[in-house]
């Protein structure tokens, strides 16, 4: 009978090194100028939340560096940003980040090609969050391509993970020992 969980396959995974603090602040500067670049039509439409997902890399990888507070304070540039209703996204990243905290040893298991359905699950409870929160202010419904959007980000999380990871990998000293930065 054949296994299909092999508990070998993980100790092949790498175990990243503590992202340093100028490294963080700089992937959220990036994602923040990625979601506030002015699109139109469809680009706009199809565009993930670069903000959400560098917030859910960061939980995953590494929860000692990103918590409540940061989701907040992102959450509040974005509707600062986006001219909507002040805390909207500032709720909505501390709830998406409580889902990856409570999944987080979950998601380590899987290898990034399996994680992205799980995350897509949590943007898409974001997605729900924010329209719910645009009709409670008298908002018109968005329509059903808004949500899109997490598709995209089920799309970009392996590259975008893998980019956020590649500084964080400990480099192998030509003697044979690992070094860390």
């Amino acid at each position: 009978m054949k296994k299909n969980f092999r508990s070998d396959k993980h100790l092949g995974q790498d175990i990243l090194v503590t992202a340093k603090g100028w490294y963080v602040f700089l992937s959220f500067i990036i994602a923040l100028t990625l979601n506030l670049l002015p699109l139109q039509g469809n680009a706009l439409v199809i565009r993930p939340d670069f903000v959400a997902l560098t917030l859910l890399f960061w939980c995953v990888n590494q929860p000692q560096r990103v918590g409540m507070s940061i989701a907040f304070c992102v959450g509040l540039m974005m509707d600062v940003g986006n001219a909507s209703i002040l805390g909207q996204h500032a709720l909505a990243y501390c709830v998406i980040l409580y889902f990856a905290l409570i999944f987080r040893r979950r998601l380590g298991i899987f290898s990034l090609v399996q994680q992205a359905p799980q995350i897509g699950l949590i943007l898409l409870i974001m997605q729900i969050l924010l329209v719910l929160i645009a009709l409670l202010s008298d908002s018109s419904f968005p329509g059903w391509h808004y949500f899109l959007a997490s598709v995209t980000g089920i799309c970009l999380w392996v590259p975008i993970s893998y980019l956020l990871s590649l500084p964080l990998k400990p480099r192998s000293d030509p003697s044979g020992y690992e070094t860390n930065r």
